[in-house]
């Protein structure tokens, strides 16, 4: 969950979002010393009334600030594409829904049951009891098993949304007529809020999404109480 005046990224619930933190945190430190390399080369430039008539026509230097940089590229490409890889990787998924999104909330559904599927829309602010969070909660929660590998199909019913939720290291775009796929392994039981990230109408920023995360036992209690109420 987000803070006010936060700065950096919410805690991970994924091992994939673990690895986007490591990797985010590998990148600004490259991008940092970057700077304070630039930035002091730009002091010294500006400060020095000294000249060195070889700088003008270097072969060296030239080699350098061309081999230099790719081999920074290189340090940040390997890292990105292996977790661009991993968050490709679907194997064997326990669990499969179809999130379909409209204007402007959002219909689950949990393909390896029969029948079990529902609409999840925003509360209202004047609805909301104490300790619920305004614009994030919803009257129906995506329930997941935690530590099990979940698969979400992504699509539209109208226009483009996006299916996002940060803690998870999920981003999919919803198109319609079209089936986009993420997948994520909940690595810890709790309840994690993402919203709609396509801008997608009027009531775009009150569509918001609720995953809830729970032992692999309580998902089947709930899973069997909602099957009982369809």
């Amino acid at each position: 969950m987000a803070h006010p005046t936060q700065l950096g990224f919410q805690d991970a619930a994924s091992p994939v979002m673990e690895e986007l933190l490591h990797f985010h945190d590998h990148a600004l430190m490259i991008v940092f010393l970057i700077s304070t390399l630039v930035l002091y080369i730009i002091i010294a430039m500006v400060s020095t009334k000294l000249t060195n008539k070889y700088i003008l026509d270097s072969q060296e230097i030239e080699i350098v600030w061309t081999v230099l940089p790719a081999v920074i590229l290189v340090l940040i490409a390997l890292p990105s594409l292996r977790i661009l890889y991993l968050m490709d990787e679907i194997n064997d998924p326990h669990l499969t829904i179809k999130a379909m999104g409209h204007q402007w909330y959002w219909s689950y559904e949990y393909t390896d049951y029969e029948d079990l599927g529902f609409d999840s829309y925003m509360v209202p602010t004047q609805d909301l009891t104490p300790g619920q969070f305004r614009l994030l909660e919803t009257d129906h929660r995506m329930v997941v098993p935690m530590e099990s590998p979940v698969r979400v199909l992504v699509s539209a019913e109208d226009v483009l949304h996006s299916w996002a939720v940060p803690s998870l290291g999920v981003k999919m775009d919803a198109v319609p007529g079209r089936l986009n796929q993420a997948a994520f392994i909940a690595s810890r039981p709790g309840v994690f809020y993402g919203q709609c990230s396509e801008i997608c109408g009027a009531n775009h920023s009150f569509m918001p999404i609720v995953v809830e995360a729970v032992p692999l036992e309580h998902f089947e209690n709930w899973s069997s109480l909602m099957l009982e109420d369809a």
